[in-house]
């Protein structure tokens, strides 16, 4: 499916990026994007149902999707370095998702989130594997929670803020996204990827993980 998602990518640059992808993004109209946000939602489905076909109880759902995500994103971009040699570093800027908003950040940032992903979901699931009755607490969930939350603002905030400086500069573009979205994001070139704020978000997933393999020991000694 990484390959797939690729190929697809590979279509839309070559038509409206023949002379290789960069910001500001080409005018795409209405309809392709929103075929291309149906496209993303069919994703997030088809990776769901993967999981849920391949967990064997519902608290397997969760680790599954992890992986199954993280390995799709990776292979994604394995796909577009051997077919079109992009990106030229891990620190080129990609569109990285439309949902709801359009997400932003050096290429290396969705990398480490995947490698992330890939970590916690094996941890989550080596433990249930090894011990039926371990399960996250709420405090472990918390801190995955909210490096989510943290990594995913990360993600939106130079986008965020390119909107919010149009408003308060009285330029009126809700009559412009009514009409056509595609106009918005053929203005915006990102500027700056907030490091602090993604950081923050990784190391408070990586505490959970440190904390759930320190209790799965511990409980392990104790039997």
């Amino acid at each position: 499916m990484g390959i797939f998602e690729s190929i697809v990518v590979v279509y839309l640059r070559k038509i409206y990026y023949p002379n290789g992808f960069e910001f500001p993004l080409a005018v795409i109209s209405e309809q392709i994007i929103n075929i291309e946000l149906f496209r993303e939602v069919c994703t997030l489905i088809m990776l769901l149902s993967v999981a849920w076909l391949t967990a064997n109880n519902k608290n397997q759902i969760f680790p599954f999707f992890l992986f199954s995500f993280a390995v799709w994103d990776i292979v994604y971009y394995i796909g577009l370095k051997i077919i079109l040699n992009w990106p030229s570093s891990f620190f080129t800027w990609d569109i990285l998702f439309l949902i709801p908003v359009p997400w932003v950040g050096p290429v290396i940032s969705p990398i480490i989130v995947s490698l992330t992903m890939i970590c916690l979901s094996l941890i989550i699931l080596y433990t249930q594997k090894n011990n039926s009755n371990f399960k996250l607490r709420i405090y472990e969930w918390l801190l995955i929670y909210l490096g989510a939350v943290l990594i995913f603002i990360s993600f939106i905030w130079d986008y965020a803020k390119f909107i919010i400086e149009n408003l308060s500069n009285k330029i009126s573009i809700s009559a412009e996204i009514n009409n056509s979205l595609a106009l918005i994001y053929s203005r915006y070139v990102p500027t700056y990827f907030h490091w602090d704020i993604y950081i923050v978000g990784i190391i408070s997933i990586y505490i959970s993980i440190f904390l759930i393999i320190k209790r799965f020991i511990f409980s392990t000694k104790l039997v």
